[in-house]
């Protein structure tokens, strides 16, 4: 039996991800240690665990970081009242959220200015969903997938828009919008596409080469919506079957059996240090034939937040 292994291509840290972790590097150097962090910086437990390591303190909220001290808000963004919060205990706050997230927060605030019922696609309990709601909550309602429509409730159908978080499935979230165009003709779409370039790429790359795998192994972690997404889009796309894992360790040698061919990827929060280490387990079982399968080039890089990169050039160290 032939063992190969298809490689995706665009895979992992996307450009908000690289610029969050490296913003909290960088504090790190430039602040020394600690730098709180609220929330995970990504949903990753082998960034977290390294930043710990190097002096990183991760906390749930604002309210525990001891007073006056430096704090960065999470990629995933924050609402209003979380500066209002950290502004009350005089912290110095460095925020990381990914510029993607904070276009979606700025249009929440938009609509709601000119009074729209705001129809937020998303997961609830979800940092980013939270994040975005909490700009506008008197006009923010959560759709937490299609089967949410039918309970949705607007005070004007001529004045209702949808908002998504930027992590999801694209199919599903198109099909939520079609449910509710179904229910509100006049619904807005949002000026330009929320879910983020970076998801959108590697669902497509694990499309492309779905069909042809036994077995999808994403490299993830289980909190993180868009590696979630990329199990499910890979069964959906045809893979016989598809697992997440956070390492190598993680996978199960009987998932092997009767395999010939792993498709391999992993979500916008990973690095690449950890696909590198599931393809050398993978050859030591014999799986050492890797095609890559490229759909896309990512070249985009986002610069690193104005507050840190003020602090960096006044400690005299280069950006």
């Amino acid at each position: 039996m032939t063992k190969r292994v298809l490689l995706a291509k665009p895979r992992g840290y996307c450009a908000g991800v690289d610029r969050a972790v490296i913003t909290v590097e960088k504090a790190l150097e430039t602040h020394g240690a600690p730098v709180y962090v609220r929330k995970e910086i990504v949903h990753n437990r082998h960034v977290v665990e390294t930043l710990e390591e190097r002096g990183a303190i991760f906390v749930e909220e604002a309210d525990e970081v001891p007073e006056g001290a430096l704090v960065v808000f999470s990629a995933h963004g924050v609402s209003p009242t979380v500066h209002d919060q950290a502004a009350a205990r005089e912290l110095r706050t460095i925020d990381a959220t990914c510029p993607l997230v904070t276009k979606v927060h700025q249009e929440a605030k938009r609509f709601a200015r000119d009074d729209h019922d705001i129809l937020l696609i998303g997961h609830d309990g979800h940092e980013e969903v939270e994040g975005t709601a909490g700009e506008a909550p008197e006009h923010v309602q959560l759709v937490d997938g299609p089967d949410a429509v039918d309970s949705v409730t607007v005070r004007d159908p001529s004045k209702v828009v949808w908002l998504s978080q930027t992590t999801l499935s694209v199919d599903e979230t198109m099909e939520t919008v079609n449910r509710l165009k179904e229910r509100f003709p006049q619904l807005a779409d949002p000026p330009s596409d929320d879910i983020c370039y970076a998801t959108q790429n590697r669902q497509v790359a694990v499309k492309a080469m779905a069909s042809q795998c036994d077995l999808v192994l994403v490299v993830g972690s289980a909190n993180s919506s868009n590696s979630v997404r990329l199990v499910e889009v890979g069964l959906n796309a045809g893979a016989q079957h598809a697992k997440l894992v956070d390492y190598a360790r993680d996978i199960d040698e009987s998932w092997l059996d009767g395999v010939s061919t792993v498709g391999v990827t992993s979500g916008a929060s990973v690095p690449e240090v950890l696909v590198r280490g599931v393809l050398g387990w993978l050859a030591e079982r014999g799986f050492d034939d890797v095609e890559e399968v490229v759909t896309a080039d990512e070249n985009l890089v986002f610069s690193l937040p104005r507050d840190l990169k003020r602090s960096i050039e006044n400690a005299g160290k280069p950006a």
